[in-house]
């Protein structure tokens, strides 16, 4: 009885640590990095977010001009015609801290006048965060039997 009471609170600590790590492990990602938020710069947002590996936990930090931008979270055909009319989320503090909290597609744009059809716009691919890192195991070397004690 003691040695399953053990193992239980054992796998109970194992598993608060895991959970531990994996959300230590979350990052805030700065749109547009030192542009920001921003119609102006010529910032390529696919590209940028092209570049990084969005994970559920992580953050999305918005800066930005709020008398001029904002942020509306969209649907994916939204966000492909850069439809303002009925987001999903509104930001508007221009500072915006947004966690991604499940694996999904998730579509960002401004809605100022023309600013999404400037490129002011980001969609972003999250996927889960596994528990256990994945290693990738090397073949072993086989060697034949017939290498071991035969001359030449």
């Amino acid at each position: 009885m003691a040695m399953a009471k053990s193992a239980v609170i054992f796998l109970f600590l194992v598993m608060m640590g895991l959970c531990v790590v994996s959300n230590s492990m979350a990052l805030v990602y700065k749109v547009g990095d030192n542009e920001g938020w921003s119609s102006l710069g010529h910032v390529d947002y696919a590209k940028w977010a092209s570049t990084k590996n969005f994970h559920v936990g992580d953050a999305l930090l918005f800066e930005y001009n709020q008398m001029y931008h904002n942020v509306l979270q969209v649907s994916h055909q939204d966000f492909l015609s850069c439809n303002t009319t009925s987001p999903i989320a509104v930001y508007f503090s221009g500072e915006d801290l947004i966690t991604l909290g499940s694996a999904d597609n998730f579509y960002y744009l401004c809605g100022g006048p023309g600013h999404c059809q400037a490129g002011q716009k980001v969609g972003i691919k999250v996927t889960p965060i596994s528990p256990f890192p994945s290693a990738s195991l090397s073949p072993t070397p086989s060697v034949s039997p017939s290498s071991y004690g035969s001359s030449p």
